[in-house]
């Protein structure tokens, strides 16, 4: 959640670290095109003006319940992808501390997948667990593992960045941490909000984590998958926020307004917004 102008320097390079093909396809679908973008509050884009209809195009990833988008579970390929009955009282209920269900995901998924994508094997866990999770709490949302995936390969490289790897408890084994948003660069200028505990910089804050948030930004969104502290260093905990983030005003990420508005207001960049949508294709279609 790099806070930088459009076309910036200084995000993460997502290099060729997952095993997709490198050549990226067509990034806006037909009719998808933003016109403008307006705003930014509390971290959550403003307004994003589309030249379409919020019908989504070929192209977006899939939902839940979408061939490349299921997660298989041990009770079946369609365990979790169903929506969850009732409506919510919030259209944008704040993160709660409740521990997370084991949603029994298939290993037998997670290896055919991990193996097809590049996207290790444990951070692949978390953004299904994330996703699974967001079908109980907010299944008009919608929102699916290949959009979750795609994000932490362009912030992180699935928390490889900075040289280690994500240990079996979730936690990075070397911290990934962004450079210091000092309003060099394209960067915001953010005085440091955290005291230096996130991110080890007591003079300006710092993104961090596989999913980079920024302080202020976990500070209301930083959720425990476990029930425990919230950690952005842990991807269980760091992909559940992320999940909860893009889901935020009611969006619905299987229609063109609803993706783009959750994606951008991670980061404020069409090419970002591109980049994701391009990685996102590339995983469905690994696993076609």
């Amino acid at each position: 959640m790099t806070e930088t102008l459009p076309d910036a320097p200084g995000e993460p390079d997502s290099g060729e670290a997952s095993g997709v093909p490198s050549a990226r396809r067509s990034l806006l679908a037909a009719g998808v095109a933003v016109a403008a973008v307006m705003g930014v509050s509390g971290g959550i884009l403003g307004v994003v003006v589309f030249t379409a209809d919020s019908a989504a195009p070929p192209g977006l990833p899939p939902g839940p319940g979408e061939p490349g988008g299921a997660v298989e579970t041990m009770a079946g390929p369609d365990a979790g992808a169903s929506a969850a009955a009732g409506t919510l009282a919030d259209a944008r209920p704040l993160p709660s501390q409740n521990p997370a269900a084991d949603p029994g995901i298939n290993p037998e998924w997670l290896d055919r997948v991990s193996s097809a994508t590049g996207i290790p094997h444990r951070a692949l866990q978390a953004y299904a667990t994330a996703q699974l999770r967001l079908v109980e709490e907010q299944p008009d949302c919608q929102v699916s593992w290949p959009t979750l995936a795609a994000i932490g390969e362009v912030e992180s490289k699935h928390g490889t960045h900075t040289g280690g790897e994500i240990a079996a408890d979730g936690v990075t084994t070397v911290r990934v941490i962004g450079i210091p948003l000092n309003g060099s660069g394209g960067t915001a200028a953010i005085r440091d909000t955290d005291g230096g505990v996130l991110d080890g910089d007591t003079e300006w804050d710092r993104a961090v984590g596989p999913m980079q948030f920024i302080p202020t930004t976990w500070e209301i969104w930083g959720t425990s998958a476990d029930g425990g502290e919230p950690d952005p260093h842990d991807i269980d905990d760091a992909a559940l926020s992320a999940a909860r983030y893009l889901c935020a005003d009611g969006r619905v990420l299987t229609t063109s307004q609803g993706w783009w508005e959750a994606i951008l207001s991670y980061n404020r960049s069409q090419r970002y917004g591109e980049e994701v949508l391009g990685i996102a294709d590339d995983y469905v279609n690994a696993v076609d």
